[in-house]
């Protein structure tokens, strides 16, 4: 018998985290001899891992209030679509993954339509690291059948509150591959025995090639000057800021390269070996630069008007912006915010880390430390196999 899953996810690392847990459900499915069949709201990633997709969510994605205003309309059209689909075609179960805004009004809805169907939220919102108002915080336990939580803080906390959790593991874990020798790496990249790489990783939104980009580029320029044997790299997680990136390097007269979405999977593992540090926004990536020791300064910045509401209206809270040390509660990459993200702090940290001293030591430790806290392998196969299992 015909099985159907849905998924909603949105943003690149939505569709990435999508995609592999695609991979994993036709995977056990095809072990256990079941006909399945997958639909969701995603992107390339998970188009190319067989799902149907319904409606592509990478493009329309923001952070901050005042970013997100038009996309409100848009959003709403692909979530009524969505919930027609969904109800037309009446799978077995429905997958939320990450996605905060639009996955819990489709959640609400679904609750408040009374309709059977198990949801699964993985990748649930990071609540235990953050609070808006007094606070409160969503109701996704309300209409989560289980939340299979990557983190154990996020396990706990909705454990308190009610939820049927499964603590699995972070999913970056079974990415992580073994590293080529640093010959091999610059015979791969065509670079000189002496040169090394400064990754940039700005951006997966559009607003955010406005507000971080620029310093990240100016910063890259300095660095450049001081340390000569730096080559700039940047991957491109989506096609359309391909030239942005380009024209930034440019403009600036910075020796370095743009690595296409069509090149990073083949080519990471080789910038990853010979990357001294990385200039990054908060986010996914965060994590994968610490699973791969590699020292990174991190910086976010939104409008001002979006950092207004947050802060003076909405109250919101939030001690750190990077994962890492969200997790652990300390400050174990250096980070900066809004008026403190700028080019001579990010500047004056970079140099440091650039050179031998304690403070690339206690990032490194750090990261030891972190790595207990994310689980073993075989994640996304674990999430998949309790999926099958509930639906069987």
């Amino acid at each position: 018998m015909k099985k159907k899953i849905f998924i909603s996810t949105g943003e690149v690392s939505g569709d990435l985290h999508g995609s592999l847990l695609a991979k994993e459900l036709f995977d056990e499915s095809r072990k256990r001899s079941i006909d399945l069949e997958i639909y969701g709201l995603g992107g390339e990633k998970m188009r190319k891992a067989g799902v149907q997709i319904i409606k592509d969510t990478t493009p329309i994605s923001a952070i901050g209030i005042w970013e997100a205003v038009p996309l409100v309309l848009p959003m709403m059209k692909i979530q009524k679509e969505f919930l027609k689909a969904l109800i037309a075609k009446s799978p077995n179960c429905l997958i939320l993954i990450d996605y905060m805004g639009p996955n819990i009004s489709i959640g609400r809805k679904l609750k408040k339509k009374k309709i059977d169907m198990p949801i699964y939220y993985y990748i649930a919102p990071q609540e235990w690291a953050w609070r808006v108002g007094n606070n409160s915080t969503t109701d996704l336990i309300s209409f989560s059948d289980k939340i299979f939580a990557i983190f154990q803080q996020e396990a706990i906390f909705y454990r308190k509150r009610g939820g049927r959790v499964s603590w699995i593991g972070h999913p970056m874990v079974d990415l992580t591959k073994k590293l080529p020798t640093k010959k091999e790496s610059r015979k791969y990249l065509d670079l000189k025995s002496n040169q090394n790489i400064l990754l940039i990783m700005p951006a997966s939104r559009p607003q955010e090639l406005r507000y971080i980009l620029p310093t990240f580029i100016k910063v890259a320029q300095k660095l450049q000057k001081k340390y000569p044997d730096l080559v700039v790299f940047i991957p491109s997680c989506r096609k359309v800021f391909d030239q942005t990136f380009q024209k930034a390097l440019d403009k600036n007269n910075i020796n370095g390269r743009v690595i296409s979405t069509s090149e990073i999977e083949e080519t990471k593992i080789y910038i990853y070996s010979l990357s001294k540090l990385a200039l990054c926004k908060s986010g996914t990536v965060n994590m994968e630069l610490a699973l791969y020791d590699i020292p990174q300064v991190v910086g976010y910045k939104v409008s001002r008007v979006t950092a207004f509401i947050a802060k003076k209206l909405l109250n919101f809270k939030l001690k750190f912006i990077s994962p890492i040390n969200l997790l652990t509660k300390r400050l174990i990459v250096p980070e900066f915010v809004q008026k403190e993200f700028n080019v001579n702090s990010v500047f004056r940290k970079s140099c440091k880390l650039l050179e031998k001293n304690n403070d690339k030591l206690k990032i490194k430790k750090g990261y030891k430390l972190l790595k207990k806290n994310l689980g073993d392998e075989g994640v996304t196969k674990r999430a998949a196999k309790e999926i099958l299992n509930s639906i069987i």
